[in-house]
Parts: C-alpha cells; structure tokens; sequence
C-alpha cells in the first residue's frame, strides 16, 4: 500500500501565497487550479486535498490575509491608533497581492467569494479597541466607537490603495502624505472644545 501523501502547512501557506500572487497578476477567472499547483511545486491534488476546490482555495487565501493582516494591527496595537495607522500601511505595502486580494473587489464579481465574518471582525478588533481605549483617555471625542472607526479606516484605506495603484507621478511622497493625513484624522476626532475638562 503506497504510503499517502503529507501536504504540511508550509505546502499550505506556499499554495495560498501564490493564490494571492496569481489573481492579482491575472484576474480570478484566469487563474486555473493547474496554474496554482505548478507555480507551487505541488500538484492539483495537494489543493483537493486541503481546500476542496478553487472558491474554498479564494477564500482561504482571503482569509488568511486577514489573519496576517490582523496579527500586524495586535503587534501595533499598544502604540495607539497612530501605530496601528502605520501599520497598515507598512502590512499592505509588504503584501501588495493579499492587500488587493482582501480590498479589491475582483472574487466578488467573478465568484461568491468573500472573507469569513469572524476572520474579518476579528481582524479589525485592534482599531475599535484604540479609539474605544482613545475616548477613555479623553483623546476622542465621544461618539460611535464604529462611526469613527470607519471613517478612520476609510481615510488610510483609500490613501494606501492610491499609493499601491501607482497613482500620481513617481517622486509622489506617499510617506509624507501619509503622516500628514494621520495627523489631520488625530485632529478631526479630538474632543470639542466645550466638551474638555474645565479647569478648577
């Protein structure tokens, strides 16, 4: 009896990072199960064998960039929301394909695909808990934790995804402008003035 074939996490994490790679050089329709197991090394059996099949293959490689994304946003977490701001930045400029993967709409108009609730929650966690942790500390203002939560999101979001886009020329200061839009959210959410502690 042949002895079965062990496909260990690292076939794992190797089939899921050339997924990413792959859709985003691509396009989800193009890219074949063939196409993943060959630029892999490994074979289609491989992927059969720990994902099922190509939509389980896309989400698991959703999935696991909100893993890593999220795991990047604890490391940054006890620096505040202007660490965790950074850390965006610095996580989707290191994964470019898994940060276009998770943000950029393609599986979701080619195939049902889309990340696990629990996995994207989760993810996010650290940036409700800092500006939760922020309005305590009377550094926020206090209004809906989720409200601005998003909008902070959207706002460093949208800059990563232009600068990952390559817009603008080639000298743009992405660096820069990112610090400077971090700056400008700290100081669209500080308390109203009428709203700080008086002094005695």
């Amino acid at each position: 009896m042949a002895r079965p074939i062990v496909h260990d996490q690292l076939v794992r994490q190797r089939l899921l990072q050339v997924t990413a790679e792959l859709v985003d050089r691509d396009g989800p329709a193009r890219v074949t199960l063939r196409d993943v197991a060959a630029t892999a090394q490994t074979s289609t059996t491989a992927i059969y064998s720990l994902f099922g099949g190509k939509a389980q293959l896309l989400t698991a490689a959703v999935d696991d960039g909100f893993r890593s994304f999220g795991e990047s946003q604890r490391l940054a977490e006890s620096s505040g929301l202007r660490g965790l701001g950074l850390a965006y930045r610095s996580w989707a400029l290191e994964h470019p394909a898994l940060y276009r993967l998770m943000f950029g709409g393609a599986l979701a108009s080619y195939v049902d695909c889309s990340p696990t609730p629990a996995v994207a929650s989760e993810a996010m966690l650290p940036l409700m808990e800092a500006v939760t942790a922020a309005q305590k500390a009377g550094t926020v203002r206090d209004a809906e934790a989720a409200t601005i939560a998003m909008s902070i999101w959207g706002q460093v979001h949208g800059l990563v995804s232009l600068e990952l886009a390559n817009m603008n020329d080639s000298g743009t200061d992405w660096e820069g402008i990112y610090h400077a839009a971090l700056d400008a959210v700290a100081r669209g959410w500080q308390p109203e003035p009428d709203s700080l502690p008086q002094p005695n």
